[in-house]
């Protein structure tokens, strides 16, 4: 499987290790976000959309379990590999406990982590199956596609591609806070139009109600609680 393009995050608090990380995971064609404490690794997790994700443990601000518990409750389920110091039996239990899919343990050697990094890549899209034709936004439900939504008295409002594409990714993930860019490379093809995410937006809220998609001052928008 081709790392190209892909999109990592990385955790990482010790600057040397994370710019040799970055130096490394941008070799193997990763596209590299970096955070070098769990808030700033909290807000990318959930505001952008990745495919795998690396973190340490021993993070400033919120611990690096703390902070992979916090995104899984936000429902953010991308694989997960820990990378950390704490290397005993107890630690790696506490870590995949915790929500991660793999634990190493430091030191540790740079072609094992691009392998496991591209094992979780691809147990990522084995699991991920195709896409559900129906999601439930709220008490109604999207036809996807039929580009149609239905709500609980059987009234149905038909949609545009672009509109039933942007309802979809809200809907498939209903707690997670997306930035006009992830919107914007997941909907729109690239685009950097930014306006364009708020006009449908606005189409949106046109044809279902101002409930149906919320702003998130600062950050972008997830679906609304109707």
């Amino acid at each position: 499987m081709s790392s190209e393009g892909a999109r990592v995050l990385l955790v990482e608090d010790d600057s040397q290790l994370c710019t040799m990380l970055e130096e490394v995971l941008a070799d193997e064609g990763y596209t590299v976000d970096v955070a070098n404490d769990g808030q700033r690794g909290l807000h990318l997790g959930l505001t952008r959309a990745y495919e795998v994700l690396v973190l340490d443990r021993g993070l400033p601000v919120i611990e690096g379990l703390d902070l992979l518990g916090r995104l899984r409750g936000r429902g953010v389920l991308t694989p997960a590999l820990i990378l950390s110091a704490l290397g005993n039996p107890a630690d790696r239990v506490a870590g995949l406990d915790a929500g991660a899919e793999d634990y190493m343990s430091k030191p540790f050697d740079v072609d094992e982590l691009a392998a496991r990094l591209r094992a979780l890549r691809r147990r990522g899209a084995a699991g991920a199956g195709p896409e559900d034709e129906v999601v439930r936004v709220g008490s109604r439900v999207l036809d996807v596609v039929g580009r149609r939504v239905t709500s609980a008295d059987g009234s149905v409002v038909n949609l545009s591609e672009r509109e039933c594409s942007l309802l979809s990714l809200l809907a498939r993930r209903p707690r997670q806070v997306f930035s006009r860019g992830d919107i914007l490379d997941r909907v729109f093809d690239g685009s950097d139009d930014e306006g364009a995410v708020d006009t449908y937006v606005y189409y949106l809220r046109r044809k279902l109600g101002r409930g149906i998609v919320a702003t998130v001052r600062g950050l972008g928008y997830r679906l609304g609680n109707e």
